[in-house]
């Protein structure tokens, strides 16, 4: 592919994203303010930086001044109307007005919060309208950066008031405005509640993070050492896409912009390659996806769990490991399978990178991650962990010449990082308003009663399907983080009142939250990855949900059973990893029952004795595994016979 080519695809994709989101649809300024921005930017980060290390300060006032940030960005950058001039030499006068309400209304919330704290929550009236005017800018801010969780909220906060004449589990005795006011802006229950506390703290850094790995090369480094390894293999140009959008996936944090940038490079090569277009666009989007709940970074998301369940991030993250695995496992083996079907082969020696000479030149750019998952299991805190990681990026690059970030890099590193953290920090923001919604009326728990009821007999698979629904309906369009968050509070108290671990209900709607990204019919990243493809939308979406039936099926394995999350259940480290090789040869029969290939081309009968075998592997249990072991063996061993005959 030429660079005409390359740089038509970088911008459909760039046009896809802006369909799909928000941030990429950003101002420009000209004259004065095309510089005030980035430096205020550079102020931010600057203050996220000490007061998240070494500064004191208290965490609403954190809080309250995060979003003082948020908000005010939001209004100077994102456009107020999808069809608004984008070039500008100022903001329009209405986002003077809307920054200036922000400053004012959140400011006489830091000013005078410790006085309504210590009464008790009493407030004025006049401090009643100025809660309603900060929770207008909040809406208006998360309408222009996330327009579909906006409205969500909404359905939300009316529902403290029509709530009162719904029936059963789902009504309640409804509430005066006052105290839906107090509750989501004076209250640490609703905007100020934990989600802008995350965002305030690991995700702004772990954004930034991000953003510096990309301007070291790193995203370069992982490109050219995935083609080494696996670029010759058959179907290669898939399995590189899928190692590298992991990766990236893992660290940015949003599987739709992973597939507008990776996706440009890696679908035409599948293309190129011989696989049909739906399948590269499907494998892009599937890659991306996983990486938000892969360790060691999952996307920040793993950070915001870490603080709803009150534990180390590293118990969390090595719970994820085994799912993320079996999910990556299968999506290789997929496209392993489907390669092998088409005949298909991998790159040529000459046209890949010799993995020696990339680890010679740039294997020193893995250096920070290798910092970041040392001193977390070092001990260390994942916000202490993040800042030095950043500072061991730039470090890092200057090893070799051809890496250093010059302070220009260190410049444009800072204030995409930054940029990138405003939507979603406003949609953890908007979130709050969820939160405060549920906390206040009940709900999550009216929910529980409610499914619990309706299953009767408190079977506890039954009760994860509906979760498992309710998780990706909730999910639809949103961001992983900002899914995770309105997910948890809604069903994770349903698995618990079933019985389920408080880690593994919340590991098990993560997975679930993040899928709905290729859940149709909202299947955003396998539709902006089809455009990139120039697929059909409807079959890229369902070629997703086949490539990424692991991900649907691996979370009702661990349900009853933690074994398979490594630190979540009293099973010895044996037992746990004899679960984990007899789970990879389950998804290894699954994949290969949908593909229709193991070592050769399945017929029905044998595709039907995979399908059942799979359950037996991926079930942990000494009798259950025997029988598939034996099975699966007996599968190998025919099929062996057969291609040799």
């Amino acid at each position: 592919m030429d660079h005409t080519e390359q740089a038509a695809l970088d911008q459909k994709a760039q046009q896809l994203l802006e369909e799909k989101e928000a941030e990429a649809r950003l101002r420009t300024y000209t004259g004065p303010m095309a510089a005030v921005i980035p430096a205020a930017l550079c102020v931010w980060t600057v203050f996220q930086l000490y007061y998240t290390t070494l500064g004191v300060i208290s965490a609403i006032n954190l809080r309250a001044i995060h979003c003082i940030f948020l908000l005010s960005f939001t209004f100077i950058l994102f456009p107020t109307y999808k069809t608004e001039r984008r070039t500008r030499t100022a903001p329009p006068l209405w986002d003077v007005v809307f920054v200036l309400v922000t400053v004012c209304t959140f400011g006489y919330l830091i000013v005078n919060y410790p006085r309504i704290a210590m009464t008790g929550g009493r407030v004025t009236p006049a401090e009643i309208v100025i809660a309603g005017l900060a929770l207008l800018m909040v809406f208006e801010a998360a309408r222009r950066a996330s327009g579909n969780l906006a409205l969500l909220a909404l359905v939300f906060l009316a529902y403290n008031w029509f709530g009162a004449y719904l029936p059963g589990y789902l009504g309640h005795n409804g509430f005066l405005l006052k105290r839906v006011l107090i509750t989501q802006f004076w209250g640490t229950q609703g905007v100020l509640g934990t989600g802008v506390g995350v965002s305030a703290t690991y995700i702004f850094l772990f954004v930034l993070f991000g953003s510096y790995l990309k301007y070291s090369g790193f995203s370069r480094f992982i490109n050219d050492l995935s083609l080494s390894l696996v670029g010759q293999s058959p179907g290669g140009p898939a399995k590189v896409a899928v190692i590298a959008s992991a990766l990236m996936g893992m660290i940015n944090g949003s599987a739709v912009a992973n597939v507008a940038t990776t996706g440009t490079i890696t679908i035409p090569l599948m293309k190129q390659t011989g696989y049909k277009k739906e399948f590269a666009g499907a494998v892009e989007a599937v890659a991306s996806t996983g990486g938000q709940f892969c360790p060691p970074v999952m996307g920040a998301v793993g950070f915001v769990m870490a603080e709803f369940l009150g534990l180390s991030y590293t118990t969390v993250m090595l719970a994820a490991v085994v799912p993320a695995l079996l999910y990556y496992v299968g999506l290789l083996l997929a496209v392993h399978f489907e390669a092998m079907k088409l005949g298909l082969s991998g790159l040529s020696r000459e046209n890949l990178p010799n993995a020696w000479k990339v680890l010679k030149e740039q294997g020193h750019m893995a250096l920070p991650l290798v910092m970041l998952i040392g001193l977390m299991f070092a001990g260390y805190t994942p916000l202490f962990a993040a800042v030095f990681s950043i500072f061991g990026t730039f470090a890092a690059s200057w090893l070799r010449p051809e890496t250093r970030m010059t302070a220009r890099k260190i410049f444009d590193a800072t204030v995409e990082g930054a940029k990138g953290a405003i939507s979603v920090g406003v949609c953890c923001v908007i979130i709050g308003v969820i939160i405060g919604t549920v906390t206040l009326t009940s709900l999550g728990l009216n929910m529980g009663y409610f499914i619990l009821d309706l299953v009767k007999n408190n079977n506890i698979y039954l009760t994860g399907f509906l979760v498992m629904v309710m998780s990706t309906i909730l999910g639809m369009g949103v961001p992983g983080v900002a899914a995770y968050v309105i997910v948890q509070a809604v069903a994770v108290p349903v698995l618990i009142k079933s019985g389920t671990s408080p880690l593994t209900s919340h590991l098990f709607c993560l997975i679930y939250a993040c899928l709905s990204n290729i859940t149709p019919p909202v299947a955003i990243s396998a539709y902006v990855a089809s455009g990139i493809a120039g697929s059909d939308q409807t079959k890229t979406g369902l070629w997703a949900v086949r490539l990424g039936a692991v991900g649907f099926i691996i979370p009702f394995f661990f349900l009853n059973n933690p074994v398979l999350l490594i630190g979540a259940s009293p099973s010895s480290a044996a037992e746990t990893l004899w679960a984990v090789c007899t789970a990879l040869l389950g998804t290894a029969a699954l994949v290969a029952s949908l593909e229709g290939w193991l070592i050769r081309k399945c017929n029905p009968a044998e595709r039907l004795l995979l399908i059942a075998v799979a359950p037996t592997l991926l079930y942990p249990g000494y009798l259950t595994d025997a029988a598939g072991i034996s099975a699966f063996g007996a599968m190998l061993a025919w099929q062996f016979f057969r291609r040799r005959a």
